[in-house]
C-alpha cells in the first residue's frame, strides 16, 4: 500500500476558483485530486463482478487535505477513544502504545474502468503495541463520513432533509437521537450517503442495499467502510460483534448500519418496515437506471410506496445521463434540456414516482420537484407525501420558499460546511 506525501493537483482542468482555504475537505475545489485519469492513481482494489457491473475498481490518488501538521490532533483522538474502550472493557485501564497516522487518500471507485461511481477519502493509521514491537502493526482504513466529495450527494442531502423538516416531521430530535429515524439507501457503491448521515443523525437506523457482492467487499476493503455493518441472507450480522478498533473509529456509528447484499426489488417486497426516508441511488456497469427501478407498473415501485411512511415519507432519486440521452424530450423544460441529458427519461422517471407514491394519500397532498447539481450532469429528483398543500394550487415559488426555509434551521443544527440554499433554488422545478 502506498502513501506518498500529498499534493495540490492543479485545478485549473475543472475549476477556475483561485486557491484558497476551503473548509469543506469535500468541495469540489479538490475534484482535481482525485477526477484524474487511471493512469493518475493506483490500483488498490480490482475484481469482477457478475451483476453487471464488469470490472470493479478502486483507485488511490493523495489528498491536500488534511495537512500533515493537523494530524497529531486526530491521534490524541483515537488515543482517547481506545483507552475508553479499554476502560469500558475492564482492562485495568491501561493502553499501551498508540496511534499514528499514515496519510489521507481519495478512492474512486469505477465500473469497467470507464465509469467513476463514487469517490470518498480515508484515512490510515495503525496502532503500535508497545508489548509487542516488531509486529506489523495492523493498518486500518477509515473513512471520513463528513466528507461527501461528489456534488450530487450534497444535494440529494440538502433537497430531501429540508423537504422531509418541511413536513412537521420532527426531525431535529432524531439529529438528537431522541427518537428513532428509520432510513433506506439503495445502491451502496462506495457508502458515503449511509456513513454520513449516521454520522449526523444520532437516531437514524440506516437500511443499505447493494445488489453487487464485489462492490460490497470493495467499499469495506479499500474505501474505509465500516465491516460490521454487513448482514447475512438470515438477516443476522455477518460479524458476531465488531472488533475493538471498530469501537475506537465509530462509536456506534456501525452499529445502526445494515448493509445487505441483495436485488432492490425483492428487499422492498420482503421487508416489513416504514421507511421515514429512502435515498436511491442505483447505476450499472453501463451507467443505466435500471427500468424496473422507475417503471410505473414495476412491483418495486408499488412495493417502495407501501414501505413508504403515509404522512412525512420522503423518496430522494439521484438522476443522470444513461446510454440512450441522445435526443431531448420535448416534453421537459429547456432548463431540463441543457442541464441534464437524460433525454426521454427524465419525465417518465419523475411522473412514475410522482404517480406511485403520492397516489395512495391524501389526494392533492405531496409535492415532487427536481433540482439540478452544480459541476456535474445530475439532478436530485424528490417525492414528499408531506408539505400538507395542494400543489396544484400552489406556486414553485411558495412551496421552495418554505421548503428554503426550514432548510436554514437544519442547516445550522447540523453545523455543515456547506449550505443547503446552494443545492436547493437550482432550477427548482415542479414535476407535472
Amino acid at each position: 500500500m502506498m502513501w506518498p506525501r500529498p499534493r495540490l493537483i492543479s485545478t485549473r482542468r475543472l475549476c477556475t476558483a483561485t486557491r484558497r482555504r476551503i473548509l469543506d475537505e469535500g468541495d469540489w475545489f479538490y475534484s482535481s485530486e482525485w477526477w484524474g485519469t487511471c493512469t493518475d492513481g493506483h490500483t488498490v482494489f480490482r475484481s469482477t463482478s457478475d451483476k453487471g457491473n464488469g470490472i470493479v475498481s478502486v483507485l488511490a490518488y493523495p489528498s491536500s487535505r488534511p495537512s500533515e501538521v493537523e494530524w497529531r490532533e486526530t491521534e490524541k483522538w483515537l488515543d482517547q477513544r481506545y483507552a475508553e474502550e479499554i476502560h469500558k472493557n475492564d482492562n485495568n485501564g491501561e493502553v499501551a502504545g498508540g496511534f499514528r497516522i499514515l496519510g489521507y487518500q481519495w478512492r474512486t471507485l469505477h465500473f469497467n474502468d470507464e465509469t467513476r461511481q463514487s469517490a470518498v477519502k480515508v484515512m490510515a493509521a495503525y496502532h503500535r503495541q508497545e508489548s509487542q514491537p516488531s509486529a506489523a502493526d495492523s493498518i486500518f482504513l477509515m473513512q471520513q463520513p463528513l466528507c461527501l466529495a461528489v456534488p450530487y450527494l450534497k444535494s440529494m442531502v440538502s433537497v430531501g432533509l429540508a423537504t422531509i423538516a418541511s413536513c412537521n416531521h420532527d426531525l431535529l430530535d432524531a439529529i438528537y437521537g431522541k427518537r428513532t429515524m428509520r432510513i433506506l439507501c439503495i445502491g451502496n457503491g462506495g457508502g458515503s450517503l449511509p456513513l454520513f448521515l449516521a454520522r449526523k443523525i444520532q437516531g437514524a437506523v440506516i437500511d443499505i442495499v447493494e445488489i453487487d457482492p464485489v462492490v460490497i467487499s470493495a467499499s469495506i476493503r479499500a474505501m474505509g467502510f465500516p465491516a460490521f455493518s454487513v448482514m447475512t441472507s438470515s438477516g443476522q450480522r455477518a460479524l458476531s460483534k465488531p472488533n475493538p478498533i471498530d469501537e475506537v473509529l465509530w462509536k456506534g456509528i456501525h452499529e445502526r448500519l445494515y448493509l445487505y447484499e441483495s436485488d432492490a426489488e425483492k428487499f422492498v417486497l420482503n421487508t416489513s418496515n416504514t421507511y421515514d426516508m429512502i435515498f436511491i441511488d442505483a447505476y450499472d456497469g453501463d451507467d443505466i437506471f435500471p427500468c424496473k427501478l422507475w417503471d410505473p407498473d414495476s412491483p418495486f415501485l408499488k412495493a417502495l410506496s407501501n414501505r413508504l411512511h403515509p404522512v412525512h415519507g420522503t423518496v430522494v432519486v439521484n438522476l443522470h445521463s444513461d446510454s440512450e440521452a441522445l435526443s431531448a424530450d420535448p416534453s421537459i423544460s429547456h432548463y431540463y434540456q441543457q442541464l441534464l441529458p437524460m433525454g426521454k427519461h427524465v419525465s417518465k422517471v419523475c411522473r412514475a414516482y410522482k404517480s406511485v407514491l403520492l397516489g395512495n394519500g391524501k389526494e392533492g397532498s405531496g409535492v415532487g420537484f427536481i433540482v439540478g447539481v452544480p459541476w456535474v450532469c445530475n439532478a436530485s429528483l424528490v417525492i414528499c407525501r408531506g408539505i400538507g398543500m395542494d400543489t396544484r394550487h400552489c406556486s414553485r415559488d411558495f412551496i421552495m420558499n418554505g421548503i428554503i426555509s426550514k432548510s436554514l434551521e437544519v442547516e445550522n443544527v447540523l453545523n455543515l460546511p456547506f449550505s443547503f440554499l446552494h443545492y436547493i433554488n437550482r432550477g427548482f422545478t415542479l414535476v407535472d
